[in-house]
């Protein structure tokens, strides 16, 4: 079960992606005070992680009312996580979410970003749910499925971390480690998206 756990935490860890989503939630805050910006925080990973528990209670019920094969989203699912980590090795991921901030800052749209952009589609958003899918659907039994909540809480425990302490954490970090990071892990990430897509294979072709 730790390995288990082990392997979902650091999946979401790489979706999810809490140390990115820092300095984007601290320039999407900025002179905003620092009460109204950890309000802002809870709301934004609270509305998160009702979308994440949803699916991932209810998305296997969805796709078949879809008539869409667990295998079929396998596959797809592994192929949308390759594309993520492509985005991550050459960093065209952070570029988005960053010029993504940066019309909300030009638009003056700063009074609440916890449901736009935050909750959806930073935290949220079709690469996180396509993985909590994912591995709630390789999980088997109770047990396994209580693991794979487990990872998903502590990936959200640590983005409320990582948001209340988005200033703190950019002068630590800086721009250089951070793209250093993001780079390893998305490489990380395509590995476990080419496994997506074999074990979907396998599973078709048996």
């Amino acid at each position: 079960m730790i390995a288990l756990f082990v392997s979902a935490f650091i999946t979401l860890f790489v979706v999810i992606d809490p140390p990115g989503c820092a300095p984007i939630y601290a320039s999407l805050t900025r002179g905003v005070s620092p009460a109204h910006r950890r309000a802002m925080a809870l709301r934004a990973v609270a509305i998160a992680a009702v979308i994440l528990l949803l699916f991932a209670l209810w998305g296997k019920q969805l796709l078949h009312t879809l008539g869409i094969e667990l295998n079929s989203f396998r596959i797809a699912g592994g192929i949308m996580l390759f594309m993520i980590a492509l985005d991550m090795v050459f960093e065209k991921r952070t570029q988005r979410r960053e010029d993504r901030a940066q019309k909300m800052i030009e638009a003056h749209e700063v009074e609440d970003v916890s449901v736009f952009p935050m909750a959806m589609p930073m935290i949220a958003g079709p690469g996180t749910i396509t993985t909590v899918m994912l591995l709630m659907a390789r999980a088997e039994g109770l047990e396994e499925r209580l693991v794979v909540l487990g990872a998903i809480g502590a990936n959200l425990a640590l983005m409320i971390g990582a948001l209340f302490s988005a200033g703190a954490l950019m002068a630590v970090l800086g721009q250089k480690i951070e793209a250093v990071i993001t780079r390893l892990l998305g490489v990380l990430l395509a590995a476990l998206a080419v496994q997506f897509v074999i074990d979907g294979l396998q599973a078709n072709f048996r």
